[in-house]
């Protein structure tokens, strides 16, 4: 395959906290470094009933999931088509994470739907999806996908912080990458949030009202997720069945809730970012990213904890919002040139590898 040195590629994200699908057209140029520029991005929430349906997409038969998966495909793709007939985008490609319905790295398996046949005639582009299962099959956990991104697009940050759903953080260790879901996060944030009558915690002011239960952070911290060691990860699955048992035996308020699990995360995250604190003469550089960033009540407590020796940096808005479908655009460029866009020393798997299914045919001359 002719190697290009620029290319455009619209990514799509749609993560475990289920609010909507993140678009972003972005656009990557190599010299002596890889270059990016996000041209145009949105978020276009999901349908009631579609979101609904992906909510709950863990829980069908057989053949309700294969039509859930033409469906969202469909509707992604026509997303994609009208968001670039309207901003007159031409992107070389479309690359999809897909929705994650199921992720049990220990049973060689993970599940994304968003069918990329469909998706690619609905929107008229080739399409690139699918990047996580052959990483999964050598062994991996197939996750977190975003640290090649944090290495090669955001090399500046010793720690790259992406707070959705699940937490996962990204680090440089004496010249090796590594990375792992840290804890859960807007899964659990905005569960508890709901029985409070929100969708979500705004800023972290219903945690900020609360009070920490001693006896359910002292149940979070034994859990066994936080003993492993090495590349980890966590799925839906993790928080129905080991996170939330253990804090519905709380019978305190949403608001205690809420503020305990604020404590137990920011706790998490900070032993670990401290922990891997190299011997700098000036404090390390920490990117946070992610809906958690904008929860003001966490990112203060998380700063108090860190802040003698880490600078806790929010970058502009576009990129808070966007970096995942930016970085997913970006695994599809490496797949394209066939080079490697999933890290051993972050996964586990046997090997680097370069995850991502092809859908669609291409303009060989763009590539």
């Amino acid at each position: 395959m002719t190697v290009s040195s620029r290319y455009t590629i619209l990514g799509l994200m749609s993560g475990t906290s289920g609010d909507g699908l993140d678009i972003a057209c972005c656009e990557f140029s190599k010299n002596n470094a890889w270059n990016f520029k996000i041209i145009r991005a949105q978020t276009v929430p999901f349908p009631s009933e579609l979101g609904h349906s992906l909510q709950n997409a863990h829980l069908n038969d057989a053949q309700s999931l294969e039509c859930l998966d033409l469906e969202f495909g469909k509707w992604m793709g026509e997303v994609s088509r009208k968001f670039c007939l309207d901003h007159q985008l031409q992107p070389m490609a479309i690359a999809s994470h897909g929705h994650t319905v199921f992720h049990r790295p220990e049973l060689n398996m993970t599940k994304q739907i968003g069918n990329g046949f469909t998706l690619s005639h609905y929107s008229g582009f080739p399409v690139i999806n699918d990047f996580r299962k052959l990483d999964v099959i050598l062994g991996g956990q197939g996750a977190p996908l975003v640290p090649i991104g944090d290495a090669l697009l955001f090399n500046d940050f010793d720690f790259a912080l992406n707070l959705g759903g699940i937490a996962n953080i990204s680090m440089d260790n004496n010249g090796q990458r590594l990375a792992f879901d840290t804890c859960p996060f807007n899964l659990l944030f905005n569960h508890f949030a709901l029985l409070s009558g929100k969708s979500y915690d705004d800023s972290g002011n219903l945690a900020k009202s609360g009070t920490v239960i001693p006896a359910l952070l002292s149940d979070l911290e034994a859990l066994p997720f936080y003993q492993q060691k090495g590349a980890k990860s966590l799925g839906r699955e993790n928080i129905s069945e080991d996170f939330l048992p253990v804090v519905n035996k709380a019978s305190n308020s949403s608001n205690d809730i809420l503020a305990t699990l604020s404590e137990h995360f920011s706790d998490c995250i900070a032993k670990t970012i401290l922990d891997h604190v190299g011997p700098k003469l000036t404090k390390s550089q920490l990117l946070i990213t992610g809906g958690g960033a904008y929860n003001t009540f966490f990112i203060n407590k998380l700063s108090n904890k860190i802040s003698h020796k880490v600078n806790v940096v929010l970058p502009e808005k576009q990129i808070i919002d966007f970096k995942e479908a930016l970085v997913f655009a970006f695994l599809a460029v490496l797949r394209l040139r066939e080079e490697n866009n999933c890290l051993a020393s972050v996964t586990g798997a046997s090997r680097d590898n370069c995850g991502g299914t092809i859908f669609g045919l291409f303009n060989k001359n763009k590539i």
